[in-house]
């Protein structure tokens, strides 16, 4: 897909919130909900590097790898949220992009026994990792294995003593407590490990029109800041800075005050950098769109 083609895709994204939500303006809001104005948002000491799906670009896995800590890396790969990660296969076609970089360690971590989960030779890699990835799939079987387990608590452990949480698809979905799980309206959430705080992640985000769903969910639970990932692409938050890696765009929302409520959106390309305060903050703005460089007007 062409840069063109994507940004297209971008903006009709934002211009989808004023027909969808009745065509109340892009306005940024005065102030954010106080539940976000903590500062609990954010891992309290490393990173977590968060990937919409589709096509993973190098540079996300170089960045993945060079804040696990480059060669010295000891990388923890989660595959259960794969149907077959159970088969034979599954271990050397998850490890092999890592061992490829250079990784010092690369181990698999999976299994589908709650009760495993909490197995201290079980959780050995986890306790030794600098960082993990997770691999996509379904966000539901992580959280029916590792949710509330020691697993959940040990992928804590490891951001707040500096490492990185990473993850795609099904590995970006379950970063947070309230978790989309599919396209059913009548359950549409689960409960996912809450990695990062007062927050929804949905991923595919512009490949497959998440726009709606997003909204949707935030008027479900009001409060939340929402990040919309596409694919190919990676939010990657470090104490207070996001920043955005790969090919396509990230969308963040905010709920505004009121009923009915207009969302505040920016949209991230990749190199660009936001900090949460001030997308938490009082100045009000406006989005008109995207800064489009001349580069894209030639129609490449």
């Amino acid at each position: 897909m062409t840069r063109m083609r994507l940004a297209f895709y971008a903006m009709g994204a934002v211009a989808a919130i004023g027909a969808g939500l009745g065509g109340r303006g892009l306005a940024w809001l005065a102030a954010a909900p106080a539940a976000l104005r903590s500062n609990g948002i954010v891992p309290k000491g490393g990173s977590l590097l968060i990937c919409g799906g589709g096509r993973l670009p190098d540079e996300v896995r170089r960045r993945f790898l060079e804040l696990a800590g480059g060669s010295n890396a000891r990388i923890v790969v989660i595959p259960t949220a794969l149907r077959s990660a159970d088969a034979p296969e599954t271990e050397q076609d998850c490890l092999k992009p890592w061992r490829d970089l250079g990784a010092k360690s690369v181990t698999m971590l999976h299994t589908r026994d709650r009760s495993r989960a909490g197995d201290p030779r079980f959780l050995a890699p986890l306790r030794a990792a600098t960082g993990v990835w997770m691999v996509g799939g379904h966000q539901s079987r992580l959280a029916a294995a590792y949710g509330g387990t020691e697993v959940e608590r040990q992928l804590k452990a490891l951001a707040d003593r500096g490492g990185v949480v990473g993850g795609t698809s099904a590995g970006a979905a379950i970063m947070t407590r309230v978790m989309l799980v599919g396209e059913a309206p009548d359950d549409p959430f689960g409960r996912g490990f809450d990695l990062l705080e007062g927050a929804i992640i949905d991923q595919h985000f512009l490949k497959r029109r998440h726009l709606k769903r997003l909204i949707d969910a935030m008027e479900t639970h009001p409060g939340l800041l929402g990040f919309g990932i596409d694919e190919g692409t990676a939010l990657l938050v470090r104490g207070n800075r996001l920043s955005v890696l790969g090919d396509s765009y990230v969308v963040a929302c905010l709920p505004g005050p009121g009923k009915p409520a207009s969302p505040k959106v920016e949209i991230l390309r990749s190199g660009d950098e936001a900090d949460l305060t001030s997308l938490r903050g009082p100045t009000p703005r406006i989005v008109p769109g995207l800064n489009i460089d001349d580069g894209l007007s030639t129609g490449e």
